[in-house]
């Protein structure tokens, strides 16, 4: 896991670290990791020698780290011109070590640019970039290097007028960000919530975290942890020679409908791509469940589908009494329960909310925006990860929050933030195979959080995967989640 750190986080570990150095020292730091990832992007478009850099250089200590990897580029030949922001503030002694290197002042971006970097604004930032600011970022995609190509942009730190602490992006009249959108983001000793969550997460392009010294001086509890591969590797359930079905685990899915068959099938599918040795499906589409899985074992109700260990239930259920009597079934049953799609819209329901709160054993529930708007009264609003920590705690259950940037928040106030995810996803039908295969890692023994995690983690894996051929389809990521799975296994 990497952790996400909030600004207040920062500062004060930045404080610290900075009372054990010379004067400078950090801001030197984070220039030579700043100029080091410019030099390799350059390399790819002629080299550094000769390049277009054009420094976009605000009042605060990201135009000083700027300025100063500008120098670092200039002593190695790039023509490096700097428009000051905020004129008469610019950090005095980075302008002044740019322009002893052949650095140049000027009033507006010169006609050929290779390189963008964006020093504007950083972690102190907030309210969208100033109306002069926002003038000028919104002309850099217009601007072209000396092979005719879009200039690369590089964000200092963040991307400038992002909400640092929540992801959030203010816009203007028309929806368009009044914030920097870069190609590659240098972030400073800590990862924070706009790199990771939120509309400002793809704004930041691709991240690098530079490391100045910062870990042992950031204290506290992160904001939010960001998966990796290693944690699901890790956390993903062990087989051995005396494992069979049943010690595998078994899951029961309880979705789908004579009306919605398809949802049954997708989550099903998903519930067989993961960890667990059995399936048994509950509901009104078993004929079509069993002619597409034939391993499934299938019923028409949850009283009569035997024993799992735990439950999934929604996706495709539809709203009416008898899909409000097989949800209780489902709650009433002592194991833990994924709860999807129409069971979320069925808890709305005051007596079903009652029972939810009243189980002892692990619940997950997976909203989207509108789901959880109607579970909770209120819009998931501008920090999404505070938003499923409420949730969370409010129904004492694990949320996970779909999205781009799917977020988990556990009860006890945790937050993990999934890296994966992709806008391919958002199309019908995938977010039951994600319930399927979040209720097969809960049946192999997963904690909660684990499973949420690993499921987004996987779930995310498979709809890259699945865009390689097209457009992506629900199927499509059941398929791609088999050979996402394999190096698992």
């Amino acid at each position: 896991m990497r952790p996400v750190w909030r600004v207040s986080d920062v500062r004060a570990a930045e404080a610290g670290l900075m009372a054990t150095l010379p004067p400078g020292t950090l801001m030197q730091r984070a220039a030579a990791g700043l100029a080091r990832r410019c030099a390799l992007l350059l390399a790819g478009r002629g080299g550094v020698y000769g390049a277009r850099v054009l420094v976009l250089a605000g009042s605060g200590d990201n135009g000083g780290d700027a300025l100063y990897a500008g120098e670092r580029l200039a002593r190695r030949g790039a023509q490096v011109a700097v428009l000051a922001t905020a004129p008469g503030r610019t950090h005095a002694d980075g302008l002044a070590a740019l322009r002893a290197a052949g650095g140049r002042l000027v009033d507006a971006p010169p006609p050929t640019v290779d390189l963008v970097l964006d020093g504007i604004v950083g972690i102190g930032g907030s309210g969208g970039l100033r109306q002069a600011a926002d003038d000028l970022v919104t002309g850099l995609p217009a601007l072209r290097g000396r092979d005719g190509g879009r200039a690369t942009v590089v964000a200092v730190d963040v991307p400038s007028g992002v909400a640092v602490d929540t992801g959030d992006v203010p816009t203007d009249g028309s929806g368009r960000p009044r914030a920097v959108r870069a190609d590659v983001t240098v972030a400073f000793g800590a990862l924070k919530p706009a790199l990771v969550v939120g509309p400002a997460a793809p704004l930041a392009g691709q991240v690098e975290l530079v490391d100045i010294g910062l870990g042992p001086w950031l204290r506290g509890t992160p904001a939010s942890w960001v998966t990796e591969w290693s944690d699901v590797r890790d956390w993903w359930p062990r087989t051995g020679a005396s494992s069979e079905k049943y010690s595998r685990g078994v899951v029961g899915v309880a979705t789908g409908s004579r009306t919605y068959p398809g949802a049954a099938v997708l989550s099903v599918g998903g519930a067989l791509a993961g960890p667990t040795g059995l399936v048994r499906y509950a509901g009104g589409a078993r004929g079509e469940v069993v002619r597409q899985h034939p391993s499934v074992i299938a019923t028409d109700r949850v009283a009569g589908a035997g024993r799992v260990q735990t439950w999934v239930c929604g996706s495709g259920l539809g709203t009416d009494e008898q899909a409000g009597a097989e949800l209780r079934a489902v709650l009433a049953a002592p194991v833990p329960v994924v709860l999807d799609a129409d069971a979320l819209t069925l808890l709305v329901d005051g007596s079903l909310a009652g029972r939810l709160r009243n189980r002892d054993a692990p619940i997950v529930v997976t909203p989207h925006d509108r789901e959880f708007r109607r579970l909770s009264g209120e819009e998931p609003g501008a920090d999404r990860v505070a938003a499923a920590l409420r949730l969370a705690a409010w129904m004492n259950a694990t949320v996970l929050l779909k999205g781009d940037r799917t977020v988990v928040g556990t009860p006890d106030g945790r937050a993990y933030v999934n890296p994966t995810g992709s806008p391919v996803l958002a199309t019908g039908g995938t977010g039951d195979v994600l319930a399927g295969l979040l209720g097969s890692l809960l049946a192999a023994g997963l904690a909660p959080e684990r499973a949420a995690v690993v499921a987004a983690y996987l779930h995310g894996l498979a709809g890259r995967e699945a865009a390689r051929g097209g457009p992506v389809t629900a199927p499509d990521v059941v398929a791609a989640l088999r050979p996402v799975v394999a190096p698992l296994l």
